[in-house]
């Protein structure tokens, strides 16, 4: 009961009326002001406050996630028609972690632990379900063999045999018209190699399940519009093959395309979505450079002709909206997170929104089944954190739900923008530009390189290191060198092996346009980032010691070999496959490029660096396990004194507890302002 009257007392505190323009900023168009009080570290990178809600298949509820000062995050469920409020489940001893609706009485959720670091961490989540109300709650599936137990919602220990611990949700929705979900297990060789994906049925009111054939071994499973697994993704040997699983002889995989899994192929698409009357929806180049959304004829196993959905300047990532048995809209990544609705309604809808929130975007999700007039809306900008909104279509009201960092002051935080410059061999490469409050020239750089690297590094909204950055004084460049995905596909291939080579010429390209543009003083430029952007780190000292006055690495790669070869006395979880099919010809291969993976090793010329340097590693990290960093630190330090290490025991690849985040970021800061601050140290 206390549980209820406390989730009780915040929940209706927030979901007051609000007023527009009370928590959103306008945009910044101020001078440069005097300083003011720093944001505190912990505003940053504490866990988010308010990190969930969704609306039932009816619009009739919202369950919502919610973080307690000091305690676990909790599961409850809002009736919108009363504002009351019923606890759906909580953990002694973890918290809530993923969860959604089976149908409009039923719930089903994960649990987590976010006081432990991935060291500490047991990565089996188990599987729980309950009614809206709390009743009826059963445990589904094992969590390493731990029971929890359940406030106010029964004992969570049954006699019948569970789903074993490495039991995860599907992500995908049914038809959310009965108490099944689907569920995959993931069976592992060991850590990192996955040998396939089993999908099931699974009943969440009696634990029953139904396992589905594969013709292979599967990696991913896609449903149709209602709810049947239709399409599988197999992988073997390099080679991924998609099948398709006919409505009308449903014991048989058909193939439709295969392809290479990490370098793509003629025919490649990546399955997006059905439609309601069965229409299979790809995205594929077709043959062009930037990615699309074509429809493909499932009787002669091709893409269509003409695409449906062409983002210009981008390869395209999103999704379509489906309602009333149509597209209403499509969710897409250009810049931003945004949405372009083709039907009229929605676009009416979304403007009188936009209206009453003018200075963020706003993305407006429909129950699947609507039948009430509740809408939800998740409101961002570069400068405002994400916050849950409920619209009533009806009386055409906002109802704030919560925020994630809601101690952030967007007026206290920098404008971000994307910029364009050409690389020396005349690429053009995408950017992020972060400035601080009032903007400025001369400013002293942050050039943050992202990891992956081949992956898309940043899209436009609030992003808490980089605000935090900004909020030091800082200005902030994000490059998408060459390489990072989402800007076609030869953007993409131009990246292939060169690591220390091009893709790092872009990154000191886009430091030096920063300088020629008057927006970094050339003398305060630091190099940072974590993983291949820590690698890229390094490399950046190496390669420009004029450049860059100083670097941080964190969880950074420091060999190209030791990637492929590790060490006696750690375990990667690196996939098998990707060494023997994805790395030789994206990253380098070991035998035929040997001396460019030695010229490009910061492991190897670490004598070269005599920047200062602040490296932070994980003592639980399968990615880049903790001799990248060690051995890497052990050779710095012989002809560099200004090296900082910090080892955060308990952490894997980045930094899951808030206390380690607070730590690390607080060195970082007093690093910055030491080299390139202010009042940087002098020589």
């Amino acid at each position: 009961m206390r549980f209820q009257q406390l989730l009780a007392r915040a929940a209706l505190g927030a979901l007051t009326a609000l007023s527009p323009l009370a928590t959103t900023a306008a945009p910044d168009t101020t001078a440069a002001a005097p300083a003011a009080a720093r944001p505190p570290i912990a505003d940053f990178f504490s866990n988010p406050e308010f990190s969930g809600a969704l609306l039932s298949p009816s619009g009739k509820y919202l369950a919502v996630r919610m973080g307690r000062q000091g305690q676990r995050d909790a599961l409850a469920v809002i009736t919108l028609a009363d504002n009351s409020v019923k606890g759906v489940g909580s953990f002694s001893d973890a918290d809530i972690g993923r969860f959604d609706w089976v149908n409009d009485e039923r719930l089903v959720f994960t649990a987590t632990d976010r006081t432990v670091g991935q060291g500490d961490a047991r990565y089996a989540p188990g599987l729980y379900a309950a009614n809206r109300d709390g009743s009826k709650f059963i445990q589904l599936a094992s969590r390493a063999g731990k029971p929890f137990i359940t406030v106010g919602g029964g004992s969570a220990i049954h006699s019948r045999e569970l789903l074993p611990w490495n039991t995860y949700l599907l992500g995908q929705r049914n038809s959310q018209d009965s108490e099944y979900v689907y569920v995959v297990h993931r069976i592992m060789e060991r850590p990192g190699q996955l040998d396939h994906v089993d999908l099931q049925r699974l009943n969440t009111l009696n634990g029953r399940y139904t396992s589905f054939g594969r013709p292979g071994d599967s990696e991913s499973w896609l449903l149709d519009n209602n709810g049947e697994p239709r399409l599988t993704t197999t992988v073997d040997k390099g080679v991924s093959a998609i099948y398709y699983r006919d409505p009308a002889d449903e014991q048989k995989w058909r193939k439709l395309v295969d392809y290479g899994t990490y370098t793509g192929g003629k025919g490649s698409f990546t399955p997006l979505t059905f439609g309601p009357d069965g229409t299979l929806y790809v995205v594929s180049h077709a043959g062009k450079d930037k990615s699309a959304v074509y429809t493909f004829n499932l009787t002669t196993n091709k893409v269509s002709d003409q695409p449906l959905v062409v983002l210009d300047g981008y390869d395209f990532r999103g999704k379509l909206i489906f309602g009333k048995n149509k597209v209403l809209g499509v969710r897409r990544v250009t810049d931003a997170l945004d949405t372009t609705w083709l039907d009229d309604g929605m676009k009416a809808m979304q403007a009188k929104v936009d209206e009453m929130l003018p200075y963020t975007i706003n993305l407006l999700t429909l129950p699947t089944r609507p039948e009430s007039p509740w809408v939800l809306v998740e409101s961002y900008s570069d400068r405002s954190p994400p916050r849950i909104l409920l619209y009533n279509s009806d009386t055409q009201k906002l109802n704030l739900v919560g925020g994630s960092h809601p101690h952030i002051d967007p007026n206290q935080m920098g404008q971000e923008s994307l910029v364009h410059y050409k690389a020396r061999d005349g690429l053009d490469i995408p950017a992020w530009l972060t400035l601080p409050k009032g903007g400025g020239k001369n400013l002293p750089l942050v050039v943050l390189v992202h990891g992956g690297p081949y992956l898309r590094g940043s899209i436009w909204g609030w992003d808490p290191e980089v605000q935090f950055l900004a909020s030091r004084g800082y200005a902030v460049l994000q490059p998408e060198f060459r390489g990072s995905t989402g800007f076609g596909a030869k953007h993409f291939r131009a990246g292939w092996k060169q690591w220390g080579l091009k893709m790092q010429d872009d990154i000191a390209d886009g430091a030096r346009w920063a300088v020629a543009q008057g927006t970094a003083d050339a003398g305060r430029i630091c190099i940072a980032g974590a993983s291949y952007g820590g690698y890229a780190t390094l490399m950046g000292l190496i390669n420009d010691p004029g450049l860059y006055k100083c670097g941080i690495d964190w969880a950074g790669v420091t060999d190209i070999n030791l990637l492929y070869d590790g060490h006696w006395n750690f375990t990667s979880d690196l996939p098998d496959a990707w060494k023997q099919y994805g790395m030789p010809t994206l990253v380098g291969d070991q035998v035929k490029d040997a001396e460019q993976l030695k010229a490009t090793s910061p492991l190897l010329q670490a004598a070269r660096i005599k920047q200062p340097l602040l490296l932070a590693y994980g003592g639980a990290d399968m990615r880049v396990p903790l001799p990248h960093g060690t051995k890497f630190y052990q050779a710095v330090k012989q002809g560099n004194p200004n090296v900082e290490w910090i080892e955060y025991e308990e952490e894997g690849h980045g930094w899951a507890l808030p206390k380690n985040r607070i730590d690390f970021w607080g060195r970082v800061e007093k690093f910055l302002d030491k080299n390139i601050g202010a009042n940087p140290a002098q020589p």
